[in-house]
């Protein structure tokens, strides 16, 4: 039997700017997730998966398609 090393890797979200496509769109976020963050400045996860701390208004960009395609599975 041997043991190998796995190289580390990191888990922590990247909640670097310039995710691609992901930056373009509004996600869909828990509202009280939302004012959290707002308070806080802790980061959100949106449906899609999206990790971010919110900063923009939400109204100036389309909604994202994994978020509104996740959503509308959930509401039945």
């Amino acid at each position: 039997m041997s043991t190998k090393i796995l190289p580390d890797s990191d888990t922590r979200p990247d909640l670097s700017e310039g995710d691609g496509d992901r930056e373009r769109f509004a996600h869909y976020v828990q509202k009280d997730k939302i004012m959290e963050s707002a308070v806080t400045g802790n980061p959100v996860i949106a449906l899609c998966g999206k990790v971010w701390v919110p900063n923009r208004d939400p109204k100036r960009f389309p909604v994202c398609p994994d978020c509104k395609k996740i959503y509308e599975q959930m509401a039945g």
